[in-house]
């Protein structure tokens, strides 16, 4: 199981979150939005600020794991975009975590060039209708 700690707001985020919801067959992933309203009683330990700025993910034995190891985790536990765990080998695993830093720096901008919105209205609880 691998809890994925992701912001509802970000059209991009929510749309990525609906598909790995729907490909979920096997029930591997909790999806957990940090704008939720009780998000920081339901998890104290983890920071929204520090999750809104890094995606965070945690493993069934509490580490958390961070950014594009969540990413590919979450892919790989689903089935699906097997090409992604290249973006873990060494040294492509360097050039791809900064080019994601910068995505995830950048991302509302980059949800409102692609998709014309650059935040999305507050999720219902099943899922954000895009």
């Amino acid at each position: 199981m691998l809890t994925i700690f992701y912001d509802g707001h970000c059209p991009l985020c929510a749309a990525e979150m609906n598909t790995l919801r729907s490909l979920d067959a096997n029930k591997k992933l909790q999806l957990e939005d940090i704008h939720a309203e009780n998000f920081s009683k339901k998890f104290p330990h983890i920071d929204p600020i520090e999750a809104d700025k890094v995606l965070h993910g945690q493993l069934d034995n509490g580490q958390i794991i961070k950014g594009l190891d969540v990413t590919c985790l979450a892919w790989k536990l689903v089935g699906k975009h097997k090409w992604m765990q290249v973006l873990r080998w060494p040294v492509v695993r360097f050039f791809a975590d900064k080019s994601y830093l910068f995505f995830a720096r950048y991302r509302h901008q980059i949800s409102s060039f692609v998709s014309g919105k650059p935040r999305c209205e507050p999720c219902k609880k099943d899922g954000c209708d895009l």
